[in-house]
């Protein structure tokens, strides 16, 4: 093949591919001009989530220091991390300090999640059965920690709300409204136990759970 031949051969090849490229670039424009919209903008919140999602280091200096706290109750490094995740997610979700809600089961359970009271109050966090019934959830186990705790920090928040004085609000959970025993009980061990020590890496984890987004009881809960 001559040098002329060679050098139309490349050009003709050059432009088949300029083509072609052209082709497909009209291709998916097309394609994308027909997605629903909701779904790109779904995309673009996919991709902007995965870049700015970072390690938070408040939430880990609390899950370790409260970890260090509880390890000698519940020696499984596994189970107890977990459990400390979901104290701190429902705690948030109901706007409550999570140290509080680590008083509550303290006092209530000593984080026996099979616990049974003389009253009949299961759980972590002692819930009555009837509240099964108040939320339209007969079939809950209130014995499933992430059950338990999604029932008490709602019930108690909702106490807070009624009554705006948390020591009448903590009697209120226990049924002991108009006594200050059981809510002494628990700023004690809260004051006692469950004190968060602050650091550089740490700015009162606490405070920063009291804005919230309430969620629905009937949400699907599972921690074994």
């Amino acid at each position: 093949m001559s040098i002329v031949s060679h050098s139309r051969y490349f050009r003709l090849l050059r432009r088949f591919v300029l083509t072609l490229s052209l082709l497909l670039a009209n291709a998916m424009a097309t394609q994308a001009s027909d997605l629903d919209p909701d779904l790109i903008q779904a995309l673009k919140q996919a991709t902007h989530d995965i870049q700015e999602r970072r390690i938070d280091l408040d939430a880990l200096t609390w899950l370790s220091n409260m970890s260090e706290k509880l390890e000698r109750r519940i020696p499984d490094p596994y189970y107890r991390i977990r459990l400390l995740k979901a104290v701190a997610a429902e705690a948030e979700r109901a706007g409550l300090d999570p140290q509080l809600v680590l008083a509550v089961i303290d006092i209530e359970s000593n984080f026996d999640r099979h616990a049974i009271s003389h009253a009949g109050a299961q759980g972590l966090m002692q819930i009555m059965p009837f509240w099964k019934e108040v939320y339209g959830n007969v079939e809950d186990d209130l014995f499933n920690p992430l059950v338990s705790l999604r029932y008490g920090c709602t019930i108690l928040r909702h106490y807070m709300d009624k009554y705006p004085d948390l020591t009448r609000a903590l009697a209120a959970y226990n049924g002991s409204l108009g006594r200050d025993v059981y809510p002494n009980k628990i700023f004690k061990r809260k004051a006692s136990s469950w004190q968060h020590k602050e650091d550089r890496y740490s700015r009162n984890f606490g405070q920063r759970s009291a804005v919230s987004a309430r969620g629905s009881i009937s949400d699907q809960l599972s921690l074994n």
